[in-house]
């Protein structure tokens, strides 16, 4: 599906982000063409990457009212604003944000779940957040909220009450006959891993159906989001997930900087890459040394920590932080990179591309570690595309996608990234992708210090006079 096309089925779409990564952005009112645009994105091998509802009712009142406050109906803003819901959609070419608005009074919007299976639990998330409802889904058990929040939605600008009540029992799919059993785990577990709630239907050692039900650790960001000033708000995006704060922050800062067009130094945006690069290297070591412990070879566990932490405490003294958090700034990063650190850092990246290449050895010869990766949690090209994988699971299902390479925003135009592919589907796979990437990260590494622009490392922003949009986007 291309912008053409979109524009012939009546969608008005207009550039959002003037960047390398073009974002166009429509509101329908029309809840037709909202989903002919879905159809036409599936049968042109679109992926939806997300969708989300707001509450754009009062929305220049500013903070959202307390759930403790006198119930009132919120201010309707200019033009008659309500609620929306939005889909966005990966095209070749760009991403087409598409806004349905709904007329006063209606809170339900098309189901997309039949045409895109991933939408489901989004669309159960906005239920739960907003109280919208996806008009034919099948699927209507809450998600994010287990029967602990308040009586309201926490997204919405007035005090309605939920759909649902607070306490209900969750109607897990049963499979029935001869034997099978159902196993319960969770959602307190034993170790650190964050909690959910898995049952397991078997037949002796065969799974049956495995469903999972998530969501316990909502920690209301969105919300929070909606509370914060926008040039404050990078340090909450950078904090959504510890180890992956780079991305998150410069995900946030893209968008802030193309609602308010700004372009960051180019020095800035390279220490960005470089930062970028180092965090993915440090989490695809982690990653290895539990995907090793995970199959009883506590040895790789112990080899990758080792130098996952070598890696992170050079992160500390460059960047002030071992995951270099709050380094992303909206304009550009907090603090340069001094020129004692680059020699170091070329060293490292040697250094470790030498352990990689023997652990990768000893991974690969290791018949027991082999035989429990080999097979395992298998997600054929084919399922890849169907559920909309995207990342790393979807490059070692086949999927060659990898922004860097699709759509390179600077740096990554000048860098040549070479993505990481496997269609193997399984842990094999995905622990190939791992130290795939991981080689060429440190070749990104290499080229970027040794090509680093000078030059200032960040440019102020200015708040427009009028609302503006904006998106951001890594992978």
């Amino acid at each position: 599906m291309s912008e053409r096309t979109l524009r012939r089925l009546g969608v008005d779409l207009h550039a959002v982000v003037p960047s390398a990564q073009p974002v166009w952005r429509a509101t329908l009112s029309d809840a037709e063409t909202w989903l002919g645009a879905a159809r036409h994105a599936r049968s042109s091998d679109a992926r939806l990457v997300s969708l989300w509802g707001s509450d754009r009712r009062g929305a220049l009142d500013g903070a959202f009212p307390s759930p403790a406050d006198a119930p009132r109906a919120p201010r309707q803003a200019p033009g008659g604003e309500g609620f929306v819901v939005a889909a966005a959609y990966a095209l070749p070419e760009g991403l087409a944000w598409i806004e349905l608005a709904l007329p006063a009074g209606i809170e339900a919007y098309p189901d997309l779940s039949t045409i895109f299976p991933g939408a489901a639990r989004m669309q159960r998330a906005t239920t739960d957040l907003l109280g919208l409802e996806a008009i034919g889904s099948e699927d209507t058990r809450p998600w994010l909220d287990h029967g602990a929040w308040t009586e309201h939605h926490p997204l919405r600008r007035d005090p309605a009450l939920r759909a649902y009540p607070a306490a209900q029992d969750y109607p897990f799919v049963r499979v029935e006959g001869d034997g099978v059993h159902e196993i319960p785990v969770g959602p307190v577990h034993a170790g650190t891993i964050e909690p959910g709630h898995f049952r397991f239907s078997v037949v002796g050692e065969k799974v049956l159906r495995l469903e999972e039900r998530l969501g316990y650790v909502h920690k209301g960001i969105a919300r929070r989001f909606a509370e914060l000033a926008p040039l404050e708000a990078h340090r909450l995006a950078g904090r959504v997930s510890g180890d992956t704060t780079v991305a998150y922050a410069w995900a946030y800062c893209m968008a802030l900087e193309s609602a308010w067009v700004c372009t960051p130094p180019p020095r800035a945006l390279a220490l960005r890459a470089l930062m970028l690069e180092r965090e993915r290297v440090a989490n695809h070591l982690g990653d290895l040394g539990a995907l090793g412990n995970d199959g009883a070879f506590a040895f790789g566990l112990a080899q990758f920590s080792r130098l996952r932490e070598d890696w992170q405490r050079l992160s500390r003294q460059a960047f002030g932080h071992r995951l270099m958090m709050d380094a992303v700034v909206p304009g550009g990063i907090a603090a340069d990179l001094a020129a004692a650190h680059a020699t170091p850092m070329l060293r490292q990246c040697d250094a470790i591309e030498t352990e990689l290449r023997r652990l990768r050895a000893i991974y690969d010869e290791h018949a027991g570690l082999q035989d429990r990766f080999a097979t395992t949690g298998r997600v054929t090209p084919e399922l890849a595309v169907q559920l909309g994988l995207c990342g790393l699971a979807a490059r070692a299902s086949g999927q060659r996608a990898d922004l860097r390479c699709d759509l390179p925003w600077p740096p990554y135009d000048r860098l040549g990234v070479q993505p990481a592919v496997h269609d193997g589907g399984d842990v094999a796979a995905r622990v190939a992708v791992r130290f795939d990437e991981s080689f060429e990260s440190l070749r990104l590494i290499r080229a970027l210090l040794g090509a680093l622009p000078s030059g200032p490392i960040h440019q102020a922003l200015v708040q427009p006079s009028r609302a503006a949009a904006g998106a951001g986007r890594l992978g």
